[in-house]
């Protein structure tokens, strides 16, 4: 079935190149879960008891017939439709809390008929905390589903709220966008439904992709039993690494004063994949192990590029360039601070420029960290990151992980409340991820089977995915969602997760991703567009 375009983790990604991030679930597994009776719908204002912390400032409840829902905003976040939702109730519950002088606004939408007897909790993207669009498309697909503004920006691209007026953080909302408000999502999610059809939800699960892969992520770490399965891909963890790491391209183009045309990038992407795809045994413009990829930047010195009528030459600084930008961001001794951009990975998002009149460009850094670092760690709206010098850089990235890592950096391996609350964890990224690097939530999967006994008992309870050639929240024709539900109610774990993958040359193909650590080999024989003529194995 076709996915609905939903909430996008960031900008920089087209509506139509990024689709869906919360796949369709097998129907056929419905029987696992416990439907309500049809005379048990109450769509009617009722009593909650607010979570610890917490007051109900209000709740309302109304019947919604069915028909075609416009996402509110604009896009990619908002301003789309999505068509045929069934007719429901809303019920909107507003919270707060005593001196925060905050209203968190907790939607849940329930089906009238055809309720699957699942919870569906919808993640959001970049600075929204919620998507109203991904509580719809569940609801389509039988979930009761919520989500939450967390009483912070819905649009997703302002950070206004970070600061009072005395130029202070906001500690309040911070604390509602990083980890208590999607807690009260759930214990508010729970009641509503309960209230509703006069049952508890037989399952709740966790569904979101880049902030939305965060919040599951936190909801593990801290909140372990909030939810049975936890669908969280591409996750923004390691919050303040990979946020203020994601203004490297920008420092290491101001320090060398150049900045490449974006033919000269895609000419060291290009270079890349023709020498790195047949690694997996067949030239099929996917990279299936990235880490593998040695392809030395210097190789294309003294290469001619053409771009829109002008020709370039490949410098020497435009290759030191690319290369300091894969390798990642190093402190003044040459340690790595954080991992770099994935090699094959889209450098536009992140290696954007203005040019003047004049023909003199200068960097135009990545809107969500560069509000990041100008809002909470420098506490300066106004605050450019575009002239940064490695200097500056170094201490940002110091100065953000001090005083910020314990509240949103969801960077704690220790998972064992999740795992002895009998939670599962399912979490696919893209290998060519250019806004989130993949090479980040490898690190974390890494530290926590360091910490809970290895790779075999970590697997239990929680499997990574790598997709070869996908942007960041771009993965298509996934059964993740179904995946999980398998793996939560029938104990069935996912080897492999079924997606559509689109080659370097523009291909549409179908392919199983494989989990950590495996990856994708050619078998040798079979049409290569065929997932049949793969298998994974040991890198």
């Amino acid at each position: 079935m076709k996915r609905q375009i939903l909430a996008l983790a960031t900008v920089g990604i087209t509506v139509a190149g990024a689709a869906a991030l919360y796949a369709v679930v097998d129907r056929s597994n419905d029987s696992a879960a416990t439907p309500a009776s049809a005379n048990a719908f109450n769509c009617s204002t009722f009593q909650i008891p607010a979570p610890d912390g917490a007051t109900v400032e209000s709740l309302t409840a109304r019947n919604v017939p069915t028909g075609t829902f416009q996402v509110p905003g604009s896009p990619p976040l908002g301003g789309y439709p999505v068509p045929d939702v069934p007719a429901h109730c809303e019920v909107t519950v507003t919270l707060t809390h005593p001196s925060a002088n905050d209203h968190a606004t907790v939607q849940v939408w329930l089906p009238e008929s055809g309720w699957n007897g699942r919870f569906q909790a919808v993640g959001g993207a970049a600075y929204a905390a919620g998507n109203i669009g991904g509580v719809a498309t569940a609801v389509k697909q039988g979930y009761a589903a919520a989500t939450t503004d967390a009483g912070v920006d819905t649009t997703g691209l302002d950070t206004t709220w970070g600061l009072n007026s005395a130029g202070q953080v906001n500690t309040a909302l911070l604390e509602n966008f990083a980890s208590r408000s999607v807690h009260e999502l759930a214990i508010v999610g729970k009641q509503v439904v309960n209230n509703v059809y006069d049952q508890a939800a037989s399952y709740a699960y966790w569904n979101g992709c880049s902030t939305g892969g965060r919040q599951g992520y936190m909801e593990a770490q801290k909140y372990p039993s909030d939810f049975n399965g936890i669908n969280a891909d591409a996750p923004a963890i390691n919050w303040n690494q990979f946020e203020v790491a994601t203004l490297w391209p920008q420092v290491v183009m101001s320090e060398a004063h150049t900045y490449p045309t974006s033919c000269e990038f895609n000419a060291f992407n290009q270079a890349a994949v023709k020498q790195c795809d047949p690694q997996d045994g067949l030239a099929d413009g996917l990279i299936s192990d990235p880490g593998r990829c040695d392809f030395d930047p210097r190789r294309l010195i003294g290469t001619k590029v053409q771009c829109d009528g002008k020709e370039y030459t490949i410098s020497e600084t435009v290759a030191d360039v690319v290369r300091k930008i894969w390798d990642g961001p190093r402190d003044a001794n040459g340690k790595q601070l954080w991992f770099g951009l994935p090699t094959g990975a889209d450098f536009s998002a992140l290696t954007a420029g203005v040019t003047d009149a004049n023909g003199i460009t200068t960097g135009s850094p990545f809107t969500v960290p560069a509000q990041w670092v100008s809002t909470f760690v420098q506490k300066q709206r106004s605050f450019d990151t575009a002239n940064l010098t490695y200097a500056q850089f170094d201490r940002i990235f110091q100065q953000a992980r001090s005083e910020y890592d314990s509240i949103i950096g969801t960077a704690d391996p220790n998972l064992s409340a999740f795992r002895d609350a009998g939670g599962k964890l399912l979490t696919w990224q893209g290998d060519a991820d250019q806004l989130i690097p993949t090479a980040g939530t490898v690190d974390y999967r890494k530290r926590v089977d360091a910490l809970l006994g290895g790779t075999t008992r970590v697997d239990d309870f929680y499997r990574v995915f790598l997709a070869p050639g996908v942007a960041h929240c771009a993965l298509t024709g996934s059964n993740d969602m179904t995946a999980l539900t398998d793996w939560v109610e029938h104990g069935k774990a996912p080897d492999v997760l079924r997606a559509t993958l689109t080659t370097a040359t523009g291909q549409t193909v179908s392919r199983d991703i494989c989990r950590l650590p495996f990856v994708s080999r050619y078998t040798g024989d079979g049409h290569p567009a065929s997932p049949t003529s793969f298998r994974c194995v040991a890198p």
